[in-house]
């Protein structure tokens, strides 16, 4: 599958500082650690409507991730999954009487376009579910081999994982087995299926039924995969058997992230499959969670055809923690859109305070657990200064563009 087009984003004097961030299976900040080559598994949209800012949100945090990381003097492997065919796609292009696979290639295009126009640094690899069956196929028949994994005798072919095969289960959530159970029946799970061995017990494979796609899985039977393995066997074949960071939505830390790390450590061994397990807030409207089932979506492309500079979308998503569930309203864009133009008239100034004592700032407030709304603040400090004729840096003005630019996304000339 094709990802979408880059942009060049600027080299910085001197090198960033290493990045700390938040993990939710250790519950603090702690440095990440990566070699020369920093590995990044981000769990991308399932297509089956437009993007919008909570997904938009998730991806700047995990860009900020990938440019700290280049900053820092890292080369970045990044993969990004496209959950291309599950039963909410299926569910909406039956509802809408319309192909399931033109509803996906539609709207992963759009969602293309939102994070061109969003300047998300593209992954080194985005890849489809479909793509992606035979890999996840041959895992689920390793977990079954190995005895991991089981068939229901009802007939259905369909294949679970047994929990008790990974013995630290619950350890990237640290929720009780109640939260679990109640998270796993919210978020996709089936705790009420007869036959299963224990009730958090996840799919791995969905036995053909009529009426819905299916693909030969060799001697699984033909169907079609669960979801949580569908990230497990990606993230192992492009980025190896343990990876610096896993990241998404923090409703993916309980069963998605859990269960595909629970895979991943019984096909190889290795623990812990991610050595952080990064998740960012939900952006909310009108004190609820910004999402298709509530249908209380505010869509980047909607933002875009109105007109809305996406640098200024960017910024308003960007004023808050990546970590914090967090509210958007016309007071957040309006107070973006004039941050940017404030920034952008700054940095047409003849000169203005030390440019390189504002990197040094900003790298540090991303290199502690990307502290958006501190880098802000400094940013917002040098413009203030600058605009009242302060300092005598007269390559300030470009080295804050190309700063803002390079760490931030933020285009200002």
């Amino acid at each position: 599958m094709e990802s979408w087009a880059g942009h060049e984003v600027p080299r910085l004097p001197g090198t960033g500082q290493p990045l700390a961030l938040f993990d939710s299976a250790r519950c603090a900040v702690h440095p990440t650690t990566p070699g020369a080559t920093a590995t990044m598994y981000v769990c991308g949209i399932t297509p089956y409507d437009a993007t919008h800012l909570g997904h938009a949100a998730t991806m700047i945090a995990f860009d900020l991730v990938q440019r700290a990381w280049r900053d820092a003097g890292h080369s970045v492997t990044y993969v990004q999954n496209v959950t291309d065919i599950d039963d909410p796609l299926l569910e909406r292009a039956e509802r809408d009487g319309e192909d399931w696979v033109v509803l996906a290639m539609r709207e992963t295009a759009l969602f293309r376009e939102d994070m061109e126009a969003l300047r998300m640094i593209p992954p080194a690899h985005y890849v489809g579910a479909v793509e992606s069956i035979p890999d996840i196929a041959e895992r689920v028949r390793e977990l079954l081999d190995s005895g991991a994994a089981y068939r229901l005798d009802d007939g259905t072919g369909d294949i679970y994982f047994d929990i008790v095969a990974a013995p630290r289960f619950g350890y990237e959530s640290n929720l009780s087995r109640t939260q679990m159970l109640e998270f796993f029946a919210e978020r996709g799970g089936d705790p009420q299926r007869p036959g299963k061995r224990d009730p958090l017990d996840p799919l791995l494979w969905r036995g053909a039924r009529e009426g819905e796609p299916s693909w030969s899985g060799g001697t699984l039977g033909p169907g079609r995969p669960g979801w949580h393995i569908e990230c497990a066997a990606i993230a192992l074949k492009l980025l190896g058997d343990s990876i610096d960071v896993q990241g998404g939505g923090n409703d993916l830390i309980f069963p998605h992230h859990e269960c595909s790390a629970a895979h991943a450590e019984r096909l190889t061994g290795t623990e812990p499959f991610a050595r952080h397990y990064v998740h960012a807030g939900m952006i909310g409207l009108d004190g609820d969670k910004m999402s298709k089932s509530q249908g209380n979506l505010v869509f980047v492309s909607r933002l875009r055809a109105d007109q809305v500079d996406p640098m200024a979308v960017r910024l308003a998503l960007l004023a808050g923690h990546y970590r914090a569930d967090r509210q958007w309203t016309d007071d957040l864009l309006k107070t973006a859109e004039q941050r940017l133009a404030r920034w952008r008239e700054a940095v047409e100034v003849a000169s203005g305070p030390s440019g390189a004592d504002l990197l040094a700032g900003v790298r540090g407030r991303l290199a502690d657990d990307l502290d958006t709304p501190g880098a802000l603040a400094l940013v917002d400090n040098w413009a203030a200064e600058a605009l009242a004729g302060a300092g005598t840096d007269q390559a300030a003005p470009a080295l804050v563009a190309t700063a803002v630019d390079a760490l931030l996304g933020i285009r200002l000339r």
